[in-house]
């Protein structure tokens, strides 16, 4: 792989991330035009995607650091003082119970991934006819989320019933074309939550599955490079950079707008992948 394909992959992978449009789609879609996915090791480029999408992880980790060294501490001194009987203030047992609804929210998706791994690192993942019915799909659903979900819990009323339908939401992330953010984001609206807290619950979220993917696949990602490490690494860098961006920019767009503009992009995006494909002007 050339430095500009690590380059244009990774600004991909970080832009997509975040915004509920699918990462995997484009660069499964990108992959393919740039003939850079193997039919015979189709694993490969999950382990490459996987290894980049740490790159933004470093993103939510750098972008929401406080946060999140408040719940790591909230977390650790409140179920300490079970044991040690010291005082915990509020923010504190918040917290805490913020730590337990991540790691709640992350438990379906765990054994889901566990269970089929072998599915998604297979040739099925990287179908187009599934990543372009999946992007009309999640886009439908995400339409019903917009139209009938309340819209009107923070973060701070986040519960247990949240976290777990936002976590089984995040499973259908694993079907390529979902979406980890539009799925997490779309069972944030139908649990009741503002566009914003659902995001940023999302984000969140993102942190553990993002990381156990990636440390999963990250021996697979290297082998295949052939001791060549440097595109994998720029690209994770500029997954870093743009993740960033897309981070920032749709917290504060979610805050006065709608998801509809990436509802009709992503059903404009899947109409058109399908047209190519059944007119047999792209390889699936």
């Amino acid at each position: 792989m050339s430095i500009w394909y690590a380059i244009l992959l990774g600004l991909i992978q970080g832009l997509t991330e975040f915004l509920p449009i699918s990462s995997t789609a484009h660069l499964t879609i990108a992959g393919k035009l740039l003939g850079q996915i193997s039919q015979e090791r189709p694993d490969e480029w999950t382990a490459f995607i996987a290894v980049i999408q740490l790159g933004t992880l470093f993103s939510v980790l750098f972008y929401f650091w406080q946060d999140i060294l408040q719940i790591t501490i909230g977390f650790l001194k409140t179920n300490l003082s079970l044991f040690t009987k010291k005082p915990v203030s509020e923010s504190e047992k918040y917290n805490s119970k913020l730590g337990w609804f991540v790691i709640v929210g992350t438990i379906p998706a765990a054994i889901v991934g566990l269970i089929f791994r072998h599915q998604i690192e297979g040739v099925f993942t990287k179908d187009l006819r599934v990543i372009s019915w999946a992007l009309i799909l999640l886009a439908i659903v995400l339409t019903v989320a917009e139209l009938t979900a309340r819209k009107q819990r923070n973060m701070q009323q986040l519960n247990l019933s949240d976290s777990l339908i936002i976590g089984i939401s995040q499973t259908f992330s694993l079907i390529p074309g979902c979406s980890r953010s539009g799925s997490t984001i779309t069972g944030g609206l139908f649990a009741g939550l503002t566009r914003e807290a659902a995001a940023r619950f999302s984000f969140l979220l993102s942190i553990p599955t993002i990381a156990a993917s990636g440390l999963l696949e990250l021996p697979k990602a290297l082998q295949s490079t052939s001791g060549n490490t440097t595109p994998l690494i720029v690209a994770t860098g500029f997954a870093f950079i743009s993740g960033y961006a897309s981070i920032a920019f749709l917290l504060r767009f979610l805050q006065k707008n709608s998801t509809f503009v990436f509802v009709f992009y992503r059903i404009i995006l899947g109409i058109i992948l399908l047209v190519l494909i059944y007119r047999g002007g792209l390889s699936i």
